[in-house]
């Protein structure tokens, strides 16, 4: 069995991701972002990868945190965003594919899983990197739907960010965190950020010109 501090760290990084992503009070769920990089970059010093971990809590936390949570502010013409997303559901009618569209992606990780690990992979995980790669699938799941179903683009960001770091985590499980997996992953990192920063300058001027925080009065999405 992994270590039990793995699974604490396990535990608290599906939880931080949670709040991320389900709490509608934009201020509280950028810093509950901050707090999941901060894990993560407790996760990536179990798996022996300290200038990996100096990365995340930098660019992860530091930075994609601290974007996150300017955003919110606003500057100069730049009206500030509401920090309570009002933003209604998606429809039910378009759930069922969605869901569907989910559970076949995942189901394709875990065939995946399955063909490079043998049917070891369904067992309890036995190591500290194989129980982050199960925990990445999980954080996957949980990005890929609330890009799905949340509406509001900075929730969108989020969910952009985290199912990244659930890549990450699978990524590091299954190949280990050698010298190429630690590079792939910083270019992930730089990747994330800038996608970041882009996507928060396109919010804050559609917000300022057309006071939306959704795509849906234009391309009806």
């Amino acid at each position: 069995m992994a270590p039990a501090a793995a699974w604490v760290l396990a535990g608290l990084l599906l939880l931080l991701a949670g709040v991320c992503l389900l709490q509608r009070h934009l201020w509280r769920a950028c810093q509950g972002f901050v707090a999941f990089a901060l894990l993560m970059s407790l996760a990536w010093l179990l798996l022996g990868a300290p200038w990996l971990a100096l990365a995340e809590a930098l660019l992860g936390a530091l930075l994609t945190g601290g974007l996150l949570l300017w955003t919110l502010r606003g500057r100069g013409a730049l009206p500030r965003l509401p920090t309570l997303d009002r933003t209604a559901r998606r429809g039910r009618l378009a759930a069922p594919l969605r869901w569907l569209l989910i559970l076949t992606w995942l189901g394709l990780i875990a065939t995946a899983l399955v063909g490079l690990l043998g049917l070891e992979a369904l067992a309890p995980p036995a190591s500290v990197t194989t129980l982050l790669a199960a925990t990445g699938v999980l954080i996957m799941g949980l990005g890929l739907w609330a890009f799905s179903t949340q509406r509001h683009l900075l929730r969108r960001l989020l969910a952009f960010n985290l199912l990244g770091s659930g890549v990450f985590l699978v990524l590091a499980g299954l190949a280990g965190p050698g010298a190429e997996i630690r590079g792939l992953i910083l270019i992930g990192l730089v990747v994330a950020l800038l996608g970041s920063v882009l996507g928060a300058a396109l919010l804050l001027r559609l917000h300022a010109r057309a006071g939306q925080v959704t795509l849906n009065p234009v391309f009806g999405t």
